[in-house]
């Protein structure tokens, strides 16, 4: 292999092919031709001797090598942006690029004007956002931050507790007038569901009562969503009760588009947690999103914060 041949820009362009899977939409990206994206990758190829890339008409996939590869692209890329940064930061100056995913309808709804506040303070910080409620790995996506709903697994990234997620039984009041209110719990099983079909064990409902008492009912329905917009639309709708997160439906209550349902009993509180690459910790840019965005969650409806610091 000749060394010389693989540099930095060249392996920028195979890192974001990878992750995109299309050649014109990182061309776009990165604001240069087609062509060009093309030549980078099949000069790299040519220095490393073993195809990177698998193309097809429509997508763009990594070959085992290749998968390989990226990887160590990602850390060696990783270790270039720290160092300018580390270096660039006797300036003050906070520019670059970060990277974060979200769970996906808290990211419309909330982080995404977070991040316009941010950037309003930041302007030289451009901002990658990824919505999805799919567990990544953030080293190999390439993102800095990633803010997740639910119980986490172990993991090797820095963790920081933002709180627990209220949530609530909300219904439309118009189905509400059709069907009947619950009085009981128990009642629950003879109503419609809108259930999450990415949620293991919907098809039963825990609820916990003000007064004590752990209460697990059937949980049907005609609906099944994997989205948390989704849901929110179908309840809107009527078509049926739901446990809900108050940052979720907030100005729907607020607004009497639904109502809750069964008051003095509740599902269980969901975990809200930042992961952060620590490596990334010590970019200054990283730092001031993760910090900026720790506070403004803790400041949104229904998310209290943890009794201690993670």
């Amino acid at each position: 292999m000749d060394k010389s041949e693989v540099t930095l820009e060249r392996m920028r362009t195979f890192v974001r092919v990878a992750e995109r899977g299309n050649l014109s939409a990182v061309a776009r990206e990165l604001e240069v031709g087609q062509s060009t994206v093309t030549r980078h990758l099949r000069e790299l190829e040519d220095a490393v001797g073993v195809p990177l890339l698998s193309r097809t008409t429509r997508r763009v996939t990594m070959t085992e090598e290749g998968a390989r590869y990226y990887r160590h692209c990602v850390q060696i890329l990783r270790q270039v942006d720290l160092a300018g940064e580390e270096a660039r930061s006797t300036r003050g100056a906070a520019a670059g690029t970060v990277r974060i995913s979200c769970t996906a309808a808290f990211g419309v709804l909330h982080v995404s004007r977070f991040i316009f506040a941010f950037q309003d303070r930041h302007p030289d910080i451009l901002v990658d956002l990824s919505l999805t409620d799919e567990r990544i790995d953030l080293v190999q996506e390439g993102v800095d931050i990633a803010l997740r709903l639910g119980p986490l697994g172990d993991s090797s990234m820095k963790l920081k507790a933002l709180g627990q997620s209220r949530r609530m039984l909300v219904a439309a009041p118009s189905y509400l007038a059709e069907r009947g209110k619950p009085a009981r719990p128990q009642d629950l099983a003879d109503h419609e569901g809108v259930r999450m079909s990415n949620i293991a064990g919907s098809d039963l409902l825990v609820l916990h009562g003000q007064r004590g008492g752990r209460h697990v009912v059937p949980f049907g329905g005609r609906l099944r969503v994997d989205h948390g917009l989704a849901a929110r639309e179908a309840l809107v709708a009527g078509r049926g009760i739901a446990p809900a997160h108050l940052w979720l439906v907030e100005d729907l209550l607020a607004a009497n588009k639904l109502e809750v349902v069964l008051p003095e009993f509740s599902p269980p509180s969901v975990p809200l947690n930042m992961l952060i690459v620590p490596e990334r910790l010590g970019i200054a840019r990283v730092r001031l999103l993760a910090d900026f965005l720790s506070a403004q969650i803790a400041q949104t409806p229904g998310i209290k914060k943890p009794s201690h610091g993670a």
